[in-house]
């Protein structure tokens, strides 16, 4: 699978193998790591990627891409599919390694990602949980019309401290 964003060389795909030090390199950063679940290890070794590129690419009907600029790896982006009477809706995120921000380039891998699971019948529903420090996140999901559904105060515990979650969704043909 392959899917282009709107920024020329900046493509969705699956994860590969050759994506290991790049993968590693990316997300052994402290300021990536704070704004991601607890899933996502710190210090980030080339383990971890060889986990993660295995895990991702067996993750149905969950999806999982590297988020690639002229081929190399510079992050990710995947949808969790809830389970039960919440299985058409998925959790959103992504994350790019440092050198990438302000670059226009998570909003273009959202986007992408957006079109492509809105285009099966699997999912109706997106959200996305932002940690209140993270307002550049927040501005990503605005500008693809993700709504601002609430905040659940001090319900996170990331870095030693209580932070409120901002919770975005979409739903499809909103």
């Amino acid at each position: 699978m392959h899917i282009d964003t709107n920024i020329a060389g900046c493509s969705l795909r699956a994860w590969e193998k050759e994506d290991k030090p790049a993968l590693a390199r990316n997300a052994n950063n402290r300021k990536v790591w704070r704004n991601l679940t607890d899933a996502f290890p710190h210090p980030y070794t080339e383990a971890d990627a060889d986990f993660w590129i295995t895990t991702a690419n067996q993750a149905t009907p969950s999806i999982h891409f590297a988020i690639a600029l002229e081929g190399a790896a510079v992050g990710g982006i995947g949808i969790i599919a809830d389970e039960g009477i919440a299985r058409h809706t998925g959790q959103f995120g992504y994350w790019l390694g440092e050198t990438y921000w302000g670059k226009g380039i998570a909003t273009a891998a959202a986007r992408a990602m957006v079109a492509h699971a809105f285009s099966g019948s699997l999912f109706q529903r997106l959200e996305a949980p932002v940690f209140a420090w993270n307002p550049a996140s927040m501005r990503v999901l605005e500008k693809l019309g993700f709504i601002r559904e609430g905040v659940t105060k001090r319900s996170v515990f990331k870095d030693d401290q209580f932070t409120d979650s901002v919770i975005y969704a979409l739903t499809k043909n909103a």
